[in-house]
């Protein structure tokens, strides 16, 4: 199929080569390489030369892409496994140990972590915004523990926006499709006096629903309505502003299985409305002192509200200071303090409930990271540590070594060691999950149910990673990263001892299984990207990952199904092959296939997605889109997840067409 592709673009191309001029506004292969990236230190550095395997979804990638969420953008990530399970949710995880919430990657958006620690992952129904304002999004496979803290064990995300000076005017947006029937986008952005810019917008989108695996209505559409704003102020010569947020409000379809009660024979598969509600606000002040120290105080505070299998309510405060230094010539260090107070209040159901159900926890943190310029402009040696003291299991520490080689100016050849953590969530300490009654000896009822392990501990991982950049002769570029995982204290479920409960009735035996630490293992892989531009208007950007994961039980456990969980739950080997075409006349083209390997343990076959895109462009104020998206094949499964709260529904072929109008 790639190689199909290849040749049909290339058939498309050869038709109008003799009609085209040099794309001027195209950027070369060398001005990609030297993006400047903040998320691997908390400092701008090229991205050619960082000592870490990054990966940029441009502002161009996002507008090619023809997605319409942020997991699909991100399929374009070689070592990013995304799968969607129903219409509003995705399993979304970097190098391995997928799962509806993958508790080892870290997710930001400028800079404010959207990790929700309830059950350890991301919402990614409501983390949401109008992909036009995104600037980039920065992906790091691998830790970043000791800058961003606990829980960006195998990756970190930050999707970062455009200021509000690169949104003047307006912007109206509006399509529809066969499965996204209505979604649209207005946004005006100006500026009060000399030194305020500013951008308000609102978004709206309804999506239908996606059929079971039987060929039923599968119950998932969803809609949600949001606004926001952000504004750019310059206080001085040496101090800027920055001020967001956004609302927004939603219901959406939530097929699950569901215990009924006591005596239910089985779990039942149910279709329950959800409704959706929250919005944060955020401010950032930088302060210059000079060239070589600036300071960054980052406040923010979160809440949302949502009503599914259990109601929670959730108010975060994050407060985050930095200091950025340069100590004489050779040395780049910057440091950083936090706070974030989290306070929960839930509604369980007989199914799914938290004890306490009612709880506010407060994480303290502070860091440390110097880069030594060894031999400058060639050889850089990091050097960082992370202090943590979260509520459940006290004070940790993440430090990492990292070096960096830049033989030439086209050439970076990296490695780095690291040793982070993964936080306790609540669903790990303090959850109960009824998953199931049957009736015992003698007629008695007997349920089975999870239970959190207040005595939880940290899982670690110990990270070894290399990699190697290359641009060669300004139309190839080449970027390869390799790593060796090792997990201590992983996650398992243990049998404990039954006991007898009167409440609710009737009195019933309960068969308990425990959370614990018990699992170890390794994970190895490599990942390797490519941009070749075969002429100025045409693009080929392949990816393949690869990697095996070898979990191990330890003596005294009793688990059943971790270790195949997490040696079954990531596809082996995944590809991708993009294709951007560039034609006159404003037209464009892009076609982008992406192979994903069988989920042994959940029983997912291969697949193969296709997606394709064609654009018009008049002038510089309307584009007409039409988009084709999972092409090849009508209806299949990406994943399943295990624990039901989600159910398994068939992502089906689509299309829809888009109209963009800036003034």
């Amino acid at each position: 199929m790639i190689a199909w592709l290849a040749v049909f673009a290339s058939l498309g191309l050869s038709t109008v080569a003799q009609q085209l001029a040099e794309d001027l506004t195209s950027k070369s292969l060398e001005d990609l390489m030297n993006t400047r990236v903040v998320s691997v230190s908390k400092k701008e550095e090229q991205l050619s030369r960082t000592a870490s395997a990054v990966f940029v979804i441009t502002q161009e990638d996002v507008a090619r892409s023809g997605a319409r969420n942020i997991p699909d953008l991100l399929r374009m990530v070689p070592g990013l496994s995304v799968a969607q399970i129903d219409s509003s949710n995705w399993a979304v995880s970097a190098r391995g140990l997928t799962g509806r919430f993958a508790n080892k990657l870290l997710v930001l958006v400028d800079g404010r972590t959207v990790y929700v620690p309830t059950f350890g992952g991301v919402l990614w129904d409501v983390l949401d915004l109008p992909l036009e304002d995104i600037d980039r999004i920065e992906v790091i496979r691998g830790p970043g523990g000791s800058i961003w803290g606990a829980n960006a064990v195998n990756g970190v995300i930050n999707i970062i926006t455009k200021k509000a000076a690169k949104t003047r005017g307006g912007m109206v947006v509006a399509g529809g499709g066969n499965i996204n029937q209505g979604f649209g986008t207005t946004q005006y952005g100006g500026s009060l006096g000399q030194d305020t810019d500013y951008r308000v917008y609102t978004k709206y989108f309804n999506l239908v629903q996606l059929s079971d695996p039987a060929g039923q209505n599968g119950g998932d559409g969803w809609h949600v309505l949001r606004g926001g704003f952000r504004a750019d102020s310059a206080l001085s010569t040496k101090d800027t502003l920055t001020l967001q947020g956004d609302l927004y409000s939603g219901r959406e379809g939530i097929p699950s299985v569901m215990v009924a009660s006591v005596t239910s024979p089985e779990p039942q598969n149910v279709i329950t409305q959800g409704n959706l509600s929250g919005g944060y606000i955020q401010s950032v002040w930088n302060h210059a002192y000079s060239n070589g120290s600036d300071t960054t105080l980052q406040l923010s505070f979160d809440r949302y509200r949502r009503d599914e299998l259990i109601g929670e309510t959730r108010n975060t405060l994050n407060v985050d200071f930095q200091h950025h230094l340069a100590w004489g010539a050779r040395q780049d260090i910057v440091w950083g303090l936090g706070y974030r107070n989290s306070e929960s209040r839930s509604v369980g159901s007989f199914t799914v409930s938290f004890n306490p159900p009612n709880l506010t926890t407060q994480l303290f943190s502070g860091f440390v990271s110097d880069e030594i310029a060894v031999l400058p402009e060639q050889l850089n040696v990091t050097l960082g540590t992370k202090l943590e003291h979260n509520y459940y299991t006290g004070l940790s520490a993440m430090p990492s070594g990292r070096v960096a080689w830049t033989p030439s100016q086209r050439q970076t050849i990296w490695a780095a060691v690291s040793h982070v953590h993964r936080t306790p969530a609540a669903s790990d300490v303090s959850v109960r999950f009824n998953t199931g009654g049957f009736t015992g000896p003698g007629g008695a009822p007997v349920l089975e149910s999870v239970f959190g392990n207040p005595h939880f501990q940290d899982e670690q991982l110990i990270a070894y990673e290399a990699g190697y950049r290359i641009v060669a002769r300004k139309q190839f570029s080449f970027d390869f990263s390799t790593y060796y995982n090792s997990y201590s204290d992983m996650e398992t479920m243990e049998p404990a001892t039954p006991f007898l409960e009167d409440v609710p009735p009737p009195p019933h035996l309960v068969l308990p299984l425990v959370f614990g630490n018990l699992m170890h293992g390794e994970t190895h892989g490599l990942e390797a990207a490519a941009n070749w531009k075969v002429t100025n208007r045409w693009t080929l950007r392949p990816g393949y990952a690869f990697e095996r994961i070898h979990m191990h039980l330890a003596p005294a456990s009793q688990d059943t199904g971790s270790v195949g969980q997490a040696e079954g739950s990531t596809p082996t080997h995944s590809a991708q092959l993009r294709s951007d075409v560039a034609w006159a006349h404003g037209l464009s083209w892009d076609v982008a296939a992406y192979f994903v390997d069988r989920l042994a343990y959940l029983g997912v076959p291969s697949y193969t997605r296709v997606d394709t895109g064609l654009s018009w462009k008049f002038g510089e104020k309307v584009t007409l889109s039409v988009v084709g998206q999972n092409l090849l094949k009508d209806h299949h499964e990406e994943f399943v997840d295990v624990t039901q709260t989600a159910r398994t529904m068939l992502v089906g072929r689509s299309g829809y067409a888009k109209f963009m109008w800036s003034f």
